[in-house]
């Protein structure tokens, strides 16, 4: 079993707390299953150890990185997840603090692998602090990971105490309120209608975001999102596309039943 990155450093006042649906997506992208075909997805590495040209090296955007936990995870255990350590990691949030937090854990992480002189760690790019992933180019993300807001709600809170296209905070932080603090989290967890309302907005970007030729995503999703529908959609894309619920977790009724789908080309 992979070690968990430590979060300890997190300020869970502003910051999401890693929970039941961030360790089901890092059991399942280190379940067997997902890293012989994620490493059988990435392979670019020659039996004389040297990486084929053909084969860049993959970059991984975590969108709504939160604490780091899972982007963490897959850079500081590249190498047996990708079965290649040229990994480049990027992370996006629209809290500020969140990117601060997910460069830190992601750090700790790649360094507790290096220290152990585990072979396979690998490089974390950014953290940029954004809706989504609105600043990232068209095409070039290798694997997308999602673990959204998806809990039903009236409606998606605003990015208030935020200016405006940056997710850059207004107001130092020291001198944040309580409703302020309380507001990031609710940005973090509130989904609008269905909870599918933030992960609609990302799912109409997918395929121009995703690579030609590599490009997949998992998404987290609860059973009121209506993973059915969902997966149904991904279909419509058309037959370069393919779509699969790749995990689930232990509870077996109610809204609450998380899920995720693999979402990939070819």
């Amino acid at each position: 079993m992979l070690p968990t990155p430590s979060t300890s450093h997190v300020n869970t006042d502003r910051i999401y707390e890693p929970a039941e649906d961030s360790f089901l997506l890092l059991d399942t992208l280190s379940s067997e299953a997902e890293t012989r075909f994620l490493t059988q997805r990435f392979a670019g590495h020659q039996p004389t150890g040297h990486y084929d040209d053909s084969h860049p090296s993959p970059l991984v955007l975590e969108v709504g990185s939160g604490s780091g936990v899972v982007l963490a995870f897959v850079t500081a255990h590249a190498h047996a997840i990708f079965g290649r350590a040229d990994v480049i990691a990027l992370g996006t949030d629209v809290n500020t603090f969140a990117c601060e937090a997910t460069k830190q854990t992601v750090t700790q992480a790649c360094q507790a692998t290096k220290e152990e002189d585990v072979d396979g760690a690998g490089f974390l790019l950014a953290t940029l602090s954004a809706d989504l992933a609105s600043p990232i180019r068209d095409g070039i993300t290798d694997l997308l990971i999602f673990n959204p807001p998806y809990v039903p709600s009236p409606a998606v809170p605003e990015l208030k105490y935020l200016k405006p296209g940056t997710g850059i905070t207004d107001t130092e932080c020291t001198s944040r309120t309580f409703e302020e603090d309380s507001h990031l989290l609710q940005l973090s967890y509130d989904g609008g209608v269905d909870g599918i309302e933030v992960t609609n907005r990302l799912l109409e970007r997918l395929p121009d975001l995703l690579n030609l030729a590599r490009g997949t995503a998992y998404i987290l999703l609860c059973a009121q999102n209506k993973p059915g529908e969902i997966m149904q959609r991904v279909r419509g894309w058309g037959d370069a596309w393919s779509v699969a619920a790749v995990g689930h977790s232990g509870k077996r009724a109610g809204w609450e039943k998380l899920q995720i789908i693999r979402i990939w080309r070819g």
